[in-house]
């Protein structure tokens, strides 16, 4: 249902929202997300052009978020790049429908609206947050670099 390039904007952003410190190079957002360095570029150029990144050429150069994860939505960075859009009016051109959708495309546009409010009402702090089952997105930070292992049940925190 989403583009590839809906995710991958969606993984670069998480991975710059768990990144604390300093500028992110493409490569190691690339490496750490598992998306073709040169589509990341394409990408994350759309993610600066629309405000969602910053970006900053040159040696020690790289990529941070325009904004703190809690102020950005799931949906700014989807519309980003492949925006969402709604059917306002017959998609197969029937004039007599004009904007009185029928049932299937009526039902098809409730679940855009559906998509739009959940993802509007996401921000990527909460992307980075542990899953009802506990479970978070860890990039690795470093070439060869393994996620830290969860704890182990009983174990000292």
């Amino acid at each position: 249902m989403f583009s590839s390039t809906a995710e991958y904007a969606l993984r670069a952003v998480v991975y710059l929202a768990t990144q604390k410190e300093g500028l992110a190079s493409s490569h190691a957002i690339a490496e750490a997300t598992k998306v073709p360095q040169g589509y990341l570029s394409k990408v994350l150029k759309d993610l600066a052009d629309a405000g969602i990144v910053n970006s900053q050429r040159g040696p020690g150069g790289g990529f941070s978020l325009a904004r703190e994860a809690d102020q950005l939505t799931v949906l700014e960075v989807v519309n980003a790049v492949d925006r969402i859009e709604r059917i306002r009016t017959c998609p197969l051109g029937i004039p007599s429908h004009g904007t009185q959708l029928c049932r299937l495309h009526q039902k098809l546009d409730d679940v855009i609206a559906l998509i739009e409010e959940t993802f509007g009402s996401s921000t990527i702090a909460e992307m980075i947050e542990p899953s009802k089952s506990g479970t978070k997105c860890i990039f690795p930070t470093v070439k060869g670099a393994k996620a830290p292992a969860a704890p182990r049940r009983g174990a000292a925190r």
